[in-house]
């Protein structure tokens, strides 16, 4: 794929327009078509972004000969049947995380996307940042020896009120998909997928967790993980790797980090701040161009954030929710 990659935004809530507003910064990339549930919604987002094409159903999208890539921004109960549209009609897509509802619906959408030879990613941008991939490098380096401990939380106070999408069971509410994702998914960045599962939570009366607690094991590299998440608390949002020979900790806001600190037993503590996110950004680009080198290589799928790992975190996910009790409407459906 050579000359400017086009992309169609598929919904029009907040992360959609935060991702467009990044994708405008970006050389050889722009945004040609938008699609909503509603051709009003769908309008006006267009309008606001100067958007040319604007649909008020997804099918117009996912037919839209000039769209070479799909940005899904729906609810993640919507991931599985927005992407899966898009993949049947030929089109590649980066798709939010959580990666789906359940394991079940993600492993339907990866066989999808291998059988299609199409490529498929999971909007982790986490993974994209310059400042993980630097701290990636250091651990694999040994800079912190074995990894003994990851430590990574990720709340919010609210209020949500009951009608809110974090608190519909239908939509895949709860702390866990919407900003658990974020801790699991550090975890499985380091250590990969953890064979021991504990968990606990507090839920709302509409069956979906409002705190969840996590810790995750694993046997053979000796190694655990302290993650939780939260609707109704503002925790610190931090995250810490610990080694036998060192740790690293993020300050707030781990997730979409612009630096971290290095220390190691008889020297000073070192600071990485490459790969800010730039002025007026959200730090988005960095998926964004994640997606464009793959397409322009010929790569169905990205070594930063292989639709195994994602996988594998979709379980790990699945796992927590059969501890502490969350089941979608979805689940049923397999």
């Amino acid at each position: 794929m050579s000359g400017t990659v086009r992309w169609g935004v598929l919904a029009t809530g907040g992360i959609a327009a935060a991702f467009t507003e990044d994708l405008r910064s970006m050389p050889d990339m722009e945004v040609v078509a938008v699609a909503s549930r509603t051709d009003a919604s769908a309008q006006e987002f267009a309008q606001r972004f100067g958007i040319p094409r604007a649909y008020g159903s997804w099918a117009g999208l996912a037919a839209d000969e000039e769209v070479d890539v799909v940005y899904v921004a729906t609810p993640h109960s919507a991931h599985r049947e927005a992407a899966a549209l898009c993949l049947e009609a030929g089109k590649h897509v980066l798709c939010e995380k959580a990666f789906t509802l359940n394991a079940r619906e993600a492993d339907e959408l990866v066989k999808l996307a291998r059988d299609r030879g199409l490529f498929l990613m999971e909007a982790m941008w986490t993974y994209c940042n310059p400042v993980v991939r630097r701290m990636t490098e250091l651990v694999r380096d040994g800079a912190i020896g074995e990894i003994r401990s990851v430590q990574a939380d990720f709340g919010l106070a609210g209020p949500f009120g009951p009608g809110h999408r974090l608190r519909d069971r239908a939509l895949g509410g709860g702390a866990l998909l919407d900003l658990g994702v974020y801790p699991v998914s550090f975890a499985h960045l380091l250590l990969g997928e953890p064979d021991r599962v504990q968990a606990d939570a507090v839920l709302s009366p509409e069956g979906v967790d409002l705190h969840t607690a996590m810790v995750l094991g694993w046997s053979e590299a000796g190694a655990s993980a302290l993650l939780n998440c939260s609707i109704v608390a503002d925790t610190p949002q931090t995250a810490a790797v610990t080694g036998t020979k060192g740790r690293i900790e993020f300050p707030r806001g781990f997730f979409y980090p612009e630096r971290f600190v290095l220390h190691r037993a008889g020297r000073e503590p070192e600071e990485f701040t490459a790969g800010a996110a730039g002025a007026g950004l959200r730090g988005l680009q960095f998926e964004q161009a994640e997606v464009v080198r793959a397409l322009r290589a010929g790569e169905t799928e990205s070594p930063l954030v292989p639709l195994d790992g994602s996988l594998a975190v979709m379980r790990t996910l699945d796992a927590v929710r059969d501890r502490i009790g969350v089941r979608y409407p979805a689940d049923d459906l397999g």
